[in-house]
């Protein structure tokens, strides 16, 4: 899914290298899930307003 060692140099510690590669990898994960919560919440929003508006026009 991610290259483990993208952008490391061979004299670079390994320890390091993988720590880096999990803080960019935990960076990417958790834009994604912004990205969805975003998404989510406006389609949240779309079902409660068309219910809203259904239940308006079923009174009217």
């Amino acid at each position: 899914m991610f290259p483990p060692f993208f952008g490391c140099g061979d004299s670079t510690d390994p320890k390091q290298c993988r720590r880096r590669h999990q803080e960019r990898k935990l960076h990417t994960l958790t834009f994604w899930r912004d990205g969805l919560e975003r998404q989510l919440a406006a389609i949240n929003a779309a079902i409660s307003t068309l219910e809203r508006q259904m239940q308006d026009s079923a009174d009217a």
